[in-house]
């Protein structure tokens, strides 16, 4: 019985033993030249080395939920898209109403000055 799962086991040990490898000559090999650039924020705003318990200001989550809730949208137009021909109008005006309803809340969060970043 065990001899049916040994392939897996060889699978997980030699992916375990080609990510330590791959890890162990990337900090060997490549090069390590800290400088203040590299120091500098970058995208997120905040130092990247300072106290964990810091309070973050609010748009960085929303930025993140919105790009979560228009990411989402791709997820249902790709396979909508797939099927399109099978669905007909009905599956044509269902996406369309579902896309308006996308485009009015992403104009309002516009509108609102979610998007700016001061």
């Amino acid at each position: 019985m065990l001899a049916n799962y040994f392939p897996i086991l060889v699978f997980v040990l030699v992916g375990l033993f080609a990510g330590v490898l791959f890890i162990t000559l990337g900090l060997i090999l490549g090069p390590n030249r800290p400088g203040k650039v590299k120091q500098d924020p970058f995208e997120c705003g905040f130092e990247a080395f300072e106290n964990a318990r810091m309070r973050f200001d609010v748009r960085y989550y929303l930025v993140a939920i919105l790009f979560i809730l228009f990411d989402l949208e791709v997820a249902f137009m790709v396979p909508w898209a797939v099927v399109f021909k099978e669905l007909g109008a009905y599956g044509f005006w269902s996406m369309l109403v579902f896309l308006v309803i996308l485009v009015i809340g992403f104009v309002y969060e516009w509108k609102k000055g979610a998007l700016e970043w001061e």
